[in-house]
């Protein structure tokens, strides 16, 4: 640890209660406009999770497994943030292409394929044993 460095440095953290959370709050509000505004992925994935948090209500299923459905959609959803505020930082420093900002990149794109990967997989490991029983 920094001894040099005092959190009371950082004018970030003095909000402390019920002011911390109400500004994180609309932080994070204004995160989901500007993922919904800027990133097509994102309305992409929202629309996923829009279409089929109806159908995985609807099933003939447990809580458990409805909220396991839906999760894995949201999951999909907190990962693509995550993968644009990388790309945005990246960003930040320089639109010009240098190959560690590729692969920062690179590496949030494959965590966003990766998190689809085990939504799917979830949803048929779910919904398969459904059609067979019918």
């Amino acid at each position: 640890m920094n001894p040099k460095y005092h959190i009371n440095q950082n004018p970030h953290k003095g909000n402390k209660g019920f002011t911390r959370a109400w500004h994180a709050a609309k932080n994070s509000w204004c995160g989901l406009e500007y993922a919904f505004m800027e990133e097509s992925a994102f309305r992409q994935e929202l629309t996923l999770l829009t279409l089929f948090t109806p159908i995985a209500l609807f099933l003939p299923i447990g809580y458990l497994e409805k909220a396991l459905l839906i999760s894995s959609l949201v999951m999909v959803l907190v990962v693509e943030l995550l993968n644009s505020s990388v790309e945005a930082a990246i960003d930040r420093i320089s639109f010009e292409h240098h190959d560690l900002s590729k692969r920062a990149k690179d590496f949030g794109s494959a965590a966003v394929m990766l998190t689809l990967m085990i939504a799917i997989f979830i949803w048929l490991a779910i919904c398969i044993p459904l059609v067979l029983s019918m």
